[in-house]
């Protein structure tokens, strides 16, 4: 019997609807699709699969899910082996799989393992057809339709966004003119500890709007995708978070609003609202069970500016729960029945309003991140591996993933096929096709030409329209500039809820400003001129602050920084080493304020008669440290500091040096001079018997590197290391040549202090080739 469907629509879910599919770009333009739960309103869909003839294959394989735009389909994958190895962006014609354009970029500075999890897919704006996308390795990119590249960020070298081994990347999530993307980062400042944050960026031009960081200390990474809503008239966001939470966020503003705690690790699966007034929420990990939890929405007091959110208990809200766990895999929502794949494999009919399992079917042993999709009265359903398939070997195991058509009234199995690769990709429909990527190729199912089934688009109601002015939003809100160089800032009004009043043309009043929770008073050197920009002074030396804006009585405030380009030196002889450490109640000093990452991670001490950069030890959440000191667009620079590791001849530190995207470190229980940017695609050690290499603990040494590029892309990196106060050697220590080499990139600092062995850091110096 075909299940007969009862859309249950409240007014703003209707709103998300029109919003993305009365636009002037038709299509699926987000990974959840117009409705936000994986659900398409087309009929015309294929009842019947068969791997062996696709309307269309082509060798683009990935872990992404595709969105199609104006008959092309946007995806992400990754091509080439070993340290060759790209992630990128493809354009194919929807309906042939011809390729239009393709950009790929290389990793840099992580330990992504690719094949392991999900990417991120691309986002369509539906007003404009520009795509965005974010890469694992933290690349945060406009595309115009054809492929210009319209803006580009490195996130780690911009606001310290953070990698992880499973390599979980959020997909950029685009609303009005924002584009809102999430990750673990450890900026500077306020922002400088590990957290789980939300930035929006313009999406014209590519400045950052807000900054949120809503959630306790993340317990895992997150990459759950944001629900957009209207909650008392505020435009918001329901998202889960790295603390196990779920939480709503100004989406205009970023101002958090309220947070209900869940489980006791991160939250990987998407919310679902249900008319409006329920959330639910699933969470889990494949080593402990976790729930689906219901709860309703919770009626919270918000004001415009808070930094905080108030903090709900679970048992005042929840409706229901169930025993059913994932932790990757996103439920969907066909009127008042979830869809989900559970951890182990098995496909789970419940009823929103009850918490009630109407019905499973086992259909695999794990699930990993594919999702559920529901179109044509039927569920599709990709699982990592094909039950039916013998694998491959011990290193590749689980060679064929399976796919699935299923009966959404009682579980029925429709239609079942293995395909070449894995699957970690969800489902997409759209004109009358089924396109699903594996780690082997990316698969259109369907019949040819347009489907007369395509659902029409809805009329788009209009915004609220704003009131009286409340306050001010200021555009970028952070700001990065080298010694005489100048911004323009926009300064707006906005009401109560966040909505746009008007533009500030004159009249703005400027004036530094110290947070009175800064644990560094520090000022910007800067200063704004005539026309209100904001001109950094020109003398060489780093600096970060903050300035306020006065209009009519309203406030608002920015962050910036000023760092200078190459020649680059630090010392630290010039810190007062006026705190106590908790720890061991040593004296030392924050570290340097515009660099990035480097809070709670190093301060300034005393050592050996001078003082120096030193790794802390007292927190073994940051025993890994990446430390920022430049600007991502600088290029043909030399790098070198002092370095030592305290400890002994059996337990020594990692202490190293960034140059260009490459990591170079001095490894010290492996008595190696390593040179890296995806720790599993490209790492290459000296020789550990080599010449002035074998180092010892709490001795000082020299580290020094430079990446020199060709003409053709190509690449070498070059690296020594000679015991402090000996003359340079002439000759590098390692050079390792990287077809792909990295063009540019930030100087930086490492220290990886596993077994509570600090490392120190002095006299850095970046000088141009």
């Amino acid at each position: 019997m075909k299940l007969n469907v009862h859309f249950a629509i409240g007014a703003s879910f209707l709103f998300s609807i029109a919003a993305l599919s009365a636009a002037p770009v038709q299509g699926w333009l987000s990974w959840r699709g117009p409705e936000q739960n994986g659900v398409s309103r087309e009929t015309g869909l294929p009842s019947t699969l068969d791997a062996a003839k696709p309307l269309w294959k082509v060798d683009f394989p990935g872990a992404s899910t595709a969105v199609v735009a104006g008959g092309r389909l946007y995806i992400v994958g990754y091509l080439g082996e070993g340290q060759d190895l790209q992630e990128g962006i493809g354009c194919y014609d929807a309906e042939t799989g011809k390729p239009i354009w393709q950009h790929l970029f290389s990793d840099f500075i992580s330990d992504i393992i690719y094949n392991r999890y999900a990417t991120s897919s691309p986002a369509v704006d539906p007003e404009t057809g520009n795509v965005y996308l974010q890469g694992s390795q933290g690349l945060l990119v406009a595309f115009s339709r054809d492929g210009e590249m319209l803006w580009k960020h490195a996130l780690g070298e911009m606001i310290g966004r953070l990698t992880f081994p499973n390599g979980r990347t959020q997909t950029p999530l685009v609303d009005g003119d924002l584009v809102i993307i999430r990750g673990i980062t450890a900026n500077w400042g306020a922002q400088g500890p590990g957290g789980d944050r939300l930035y929006a960026f313009d999406k014209k031009t590519g400045e950052i709007v807000w900054a949120s960081t809503p959630g306790d200390r993340p317990k895992d990474s997150s990459f759950s995708y944001p629900y957009l809503n209207w909650w008392k008239g505020i435009r918001v966001l329901y998202v889960t978070l790295g603390d196990g939470s779920v939480g709503a966020i100004n989406a205009l503003t970023g101002d958090p609003i309220w947070r209900v705690n869940l489980g006791k690790a991160g939250i990987n699966a998407t919310v679902l609202v249900h008319n409006g007034d329920k959330v639910v929420g699933i969470y889990g990990t494949p080593y402990e069970p976790g729930q689906m939890v219901c709860f309703k929405v919770p009626d919270v007091a918000y004001k415009l500016g808070q930094q905080a959110p108030t903090v709900v208990e679970r048992k005042d809200v929840e409706i229901w729960s169930a025993d059913i766990s994932t932790s990757t895999s996103s439920p969907i929502l066909v009127g008042d029945r979830i869809y989900v794949v559970a951890e182990k494999g098995d496909l789970i009919c419940v009823d929103i309003n009850t918490g009630k399992r109407i019905w499973d079917t086992k259909i695999g042993i794990e699930q990993r991140n594919s999702c559920p999709l529901f179109a044509d009265g039927k569920i599709y359903v990709p699982i990592l591996d094909d039950p039916d398939s013998k694998g491959g070997d011990s290193t590749d195991a689980g060679t064929k993933g399976a796919f699935y058509v299923v009966d959404p009234e009682k579980g029925k199995i429709l239609a079942h096929i293995a395909l070449e690769g894995r699957c970690f990709g969800s489902p997409t429909a759209y004109n009358g096709k089924v396109y699903l990527q594996t780690t082997k190729h990316l698969y259109a199912f369907g019949k040819a030409g347009n489907n007369p089934g395509l659902a029409k688009p809805m009329d788009e109601p209009a915004w609220p329209k704003a009131g009286a002015a409340a306050g001010l939003q200021i555009i970028p809100s952070e700001v990065l500039l080298h010694p005489g160089e100048k911004v323009s800032l926009r300064v707006r009004t906005v009401d109560a809820h966040g909505l746009v009043v008007g533009e500030v043309k004159s009249g703005v009043k400027w004036d530094a400003f110290i947070p009175p929770t800064a644990k560094v008073k520090a000022k910007m050197n800067g200063s704004f001129n005539a026309a209100g920009d904001l001109v950094a002074d020109a003398e060489k030396v780093p600096s970060a602050g903050a300035y306020m804006a006065v209009y009519n009585g309203l406030k608002g405030t920015i962050r910036g920084r000023v760092l200078p380009f190459p020649p680059i030196s630090e010392n630290f002889e010039e810190y007062d080493l006026g705190e106590t450490s908790t720890f061991d109640q040593a004296k030392f000093s924050y570290p340097p304020l515009p660099w990035i990452g480097a809070r709670f991670k190093f301060d300034i001490r005393e050592q050996d008669g001078s003082k120096v950069l030193r790794k802390t030890v007292d927190n073994r959440f940051f025993q890994r440290a990446t430390v920022i000191i430049g600007d991502e667009t600088m290029k043909n620079y030399s790098v070198q500091a002092d370095v030592l590791s305290e400890g002994n001849r059996r337990k020594m530190s990692e202490v190293g040096l960034i140059c260009q995207r490459y990591l170079i470190t001095l490894k010290g229980n492996e008595q190696k001079l390593e040179i890296s940017s995806n720790l599993e695609r490209l790492r290459v050690p000296a020789v550990t018997d080599g010449p002035n290499f074998r180092w010892s603990p709490n001795t000082w040494y020299t580290l020094k590197a430079r990446v020199d590029v060709a003409a053709d892309g190509s690449g070498v990196i070059r690296a020594k290391a000679w015991k402090r106060g000996e003359k340079e050697p002439e000759a590098w220590t390692v050079e390792v040549p990287h077809k792909h080499a990295h063009t540019e990139g930030s100087p930086g600092l490492y220290g990886f202090s596993p077994q509570d062995m600090p490392v120190c850091i002095d006299n850095i110096l970046v000088t141009p080739n």
